[in-house]
């Protein structure tokens, strides 16, 4: 671990040295710092990169360990809040005589011909929309973005739990994607697609993949570090 000071601030990062074109500072929920920068990084430019990132840096560990005092088990009782495309949504269970969510002014309202107090049911509910949004959001981002491609075999899109990643791609041209962006905005769900899109022609992150990542979406550095504040 190497050790980073500022002012009165000690910190302590994992330096990881690769084939890349810029600088990435990544905080993760657990706290932990990663530094990832070219392999012939001087350390004037990790220093003065990471006093430019500092008040960044700060934030994030700020948000992880508010966060870490907020987790708790879903109830799935009004009150709740859900995120869906980035946007938080307050949950209202009430009954009624045929099952229905919808979201709506900032809120997820569940219709359950079950008892309001049954979450079990709530749950299944919630999950079954969440589902059935994810395949239409997730398949409708995807024939978007591989239109900025030229590619003339299409790899197929599935979905897959996966704890530490958003996305994936295999040899057998199959990507997958974590059901858990669609608690992120469409231009994270649109980043992680592309990301996956270039391994098609770049197995690994060199400099190449990372030019073709560039041209096929600019902004990819601002919405990376914006999905890195949400949770895999």
């Amino acid at each position: 671990m190497k050790k980073f000071i500022f002012g009165n601030f000690v910190y302590e990062y994992q330096l990881i040295k690769q084939v890349r074109k810029t600088l990435s500072l990544t905080v993760t929920p657990d706290l932990l710092i990663i530094l990832k920068c070219p392999e012939h990084t001087d350390s004037e430019r990790i220093e003065k990169f990471l006093k430019k990132k500092w008040f960044w840096l700060e934030k994030q560990l700020s948000f992880f360990k508010k966060y870490q005092r907020k987790i708790y088990k879903k109830e799935y009782i009004s009150g709740e809040g859900y995120l869906y495309l980035g946007r938080q949504y307050k949950l209202l269970v009430k009954n009624s005589r045929q099952d229905s969510v919808s979201i709506t002014k900032g809120k997820l309202f569940i219709n359950t011909t079950k008892a309001v107090s049954n979450s079990k049911y709530t749950r299944k509910l919630i999950d079954a929309w969440f589902l059935e949004k994810t395949n239409k959001v997730f398949q409708d981002r995807f024939v978007e973005m591989v239109s900025k491609f030229e590619y003339k075999t299409i790899p197929k899109l599935a979905i897959r739990d996966m704890k530490k990643r958003w996305g994936s791609f295999l040899k057998q041209d199959k990507i997958f994607l974590n059901p858990k962006l669609i608690h992120t905005s469409k231009d994270c769900i649109d980043y992680v697609i592309v990301h996956e899109l270039c391994h098609i022609k770049y197995k690994n992150h060199n400099i190449k993949f990372f030019n073709l990542l560039e041209e096929k979406y600019p902004k990819w550095e601002k919405v990376k570090e914006k999905l890195e504040m949400y949770l895999v």
